[in-house]
């Protein structure tokens, strides 16, 4: 509801890491002024670029190459969200704005509130094939080239990454076997899938040395030498993730040495695409042969894309009525009942408690696409309107009349009964019958790489693929990582 009392107020954090991207960026303070309705979207902002800068100091100080390409698939997955978020929030200032102004506009016309519900959107056994050649695959001759590979999946701000695997010409598919489920999907939406790829074989040693490396070689080779050397390790002023010699802007990459993964195919899937069963669709592959991380794509992605929506797993509405069946004009006597309006049935229960209980309805009444509902004249002593239900079986129609206790019921039934029909009508096949959704099972953790001699290479416990365990405090990842490198450098110099 409208509140003319309602202000704006700043909701980024002081010293929080959104402020600082604030700071050091060119995002103006005034897009993130507004209630308190935003502060979800800015807090997993701040988050993300927490998580997002632990992925950074991770990846400099990782040197083992599995190590390096999971820390680095954590990078693009936490600046995708960051991006997504950003550009939420941007669309709901949009709205705010639109509003507004319609609000304040003398000739806006009575607006249609009515929205569809909300669902379940799932998709799992995605499967890639993969076309070598066949001196490459049968007669397995010429140089093996192995990338690393994951997908990330986007649906609203929601973002979900699968598990990276390695693909050589031993694999004629990419096989995903993630579940992911998508919570807050509307019948509108459009989930895409990015393939992201790395080339495995490159040598990442040499681009992993710190920057206080070089500020130590650079004091030692004297002046003129030092500042080739620094010139020669610092991203140029045209670099991609440089502001021309500036402060850093809000870039998905950030400038960390190391792995770096490339979109190499994506598509995107909406309503249309949703089937109870295995489909293929199409990909628009990205790059060329040339590329370091290509793969033979065939061009096409298999996977299985279900969707509940809350009107199909949810009570929708759930009252007492007095229901009457007619069946050839032969009326019954009324049955008072506690009915709940799920999916494509009214559930009928003699007891409120047996909806608890989990017990049997007594009967049910088909509500679905093909079903006819009318208000009948009022009654002439309680002044209330009935309620006519009518369906189809085997050719023979059967109404049901129902009835309440007042006027204002009959019209929140009706409402409910309207508002139902109109989630059906938009989510389609979707409401025919209801789709299984399997829940994810939980990720397996990451391998952890054996001991080689040196507590530099036991970072691998926090390279995880959910990038769970990189939001660490700042001072405590800071000062393992220069123990780590001290250590490092000790030995190796």
């Amino acid at each position: 509801m409208f509140c003319r009392n309602q202000t704006a107020r700043a909701t980024v954090a002081r010293g929080s890491a959104l402020e600082m991207e604030i700071r050091r960026g060119k995002f103006r303070k005034s897009v993130f002024l507004d209630t308190s309705q935003d502060s979800d979207i800015q807090k997993k902002i701040d988050h993300e670029i927490r998580m997002r800068d632990g992925a950074c100091k991770l990846l400099a100080a990782c040197s083992q190459k599995d190590q390096a390409l999971e820390a680095a698939k954590s990078l693009q997955t936490c600046s995708t969200r960051i991006m997504a978020y950003m550009s939420e929030l941007q669309r709901m200032k949009e709205a705010q704005v639109m509003q507004k102004v319609t609000r304040r506009s003398s000739d806006a016309g009575p607006m249609d509130d009515r929205l569809p519900c909300k669902g379940k959107v799932a998709i799992s056994d995605l499967r890639i094939p993969l076309m070598w050649k066949d001196t490459e695959y049968f007669k397995n001759k010429g140089e093996l080239h192995r990338c690393a590979v994951f997908c990330l999946l986007q649906l609203g701000e929601e973002i979900f990454d699968t598990d990276m695997v390695i693909v050589d010409r031993t694999l004629t598919d990419i096989c995903f076997d993630n579940t992911i489920v998508f919570s807050e999907a509307s019948p509108g939406f459009e989930l895409r899938v990015e393939l992201y790829s790395c080339c495995s074989e490159d040598d990442y040693s040499a681009g992993s040395t710190p920057r206080k490396l070089a500020s130590k070689l650079s004091s030692s080779l004297g002046r003129s030498a030092g500042k080739k050397l620094r010139a020669a390790m610092e991203p140029g002023p045209c670099s991609p993730v440089s502001n021309g010699g500036g402060a850093p802007l809000l870039l998905p990459v950030p400038s960390v040495p190391g792995p770096k993964y490339h979109l190499l195919a994506h598509t995107t899937l909406s309503l249309s695409h949703v089937q109870d069963s295995f489909r293929t669709h199409d990909l628009i592959i990205s790059g060329n042969e040339e590329c370091s991380y290509w793969l033979p794509l065939y061009g096409s992605m298999c996977c299985r894309l279900a969707a509940q929506p809350h009107c199909m797993t949810q009570q929708m509405m759930s009252g007492c009525l007095k229901v009457k069946q007619q069946c050839g004009g032969d009326p019954q006597s009324w049955t008072k009942v506690h009915a709940v309006l799920k999916g494509t049935n009214l559930f009928c229960y003699y007891r409120q408690e047996d909806v608890e209980a989990n017990v049997e309805p007594a009967f049910t009444i088909g509500i679905n696409k093909e079903t006819r509902i009318r208000a009948s004249e009022k009654d002439p002593l309680s002044k209330v309107q009935n309620i006519c239900i009518s369906n189809h079986y085997g050719g023979e129609e059967v109404t049901h009349t129902v009835t309440t206790d007042s006027r204002e019921e009959t019209h929140r039934w009706m409402e409910a009964f309207w508002q139902h029909f109109y989630d059906m009508s938009q989510w389609k096949q979707c409401c025919d019958d209801l789709m299984k959704i399997e829940l994810p099972s939980p990720r397996k953790p990451a391998p952890i790489t054996p001991k080689q001699g040196s507590l530099y290479h036991e970072m691998a416990p926090l390279a995880t693929p959910s990038c769970e365990g990189l939001l660490l405090q700042d001072n405590a990842v800071s000062a393992e990582i220069r123990a780590l490198l001290s250590s490092y450098y000790n030995d190796s110099y």
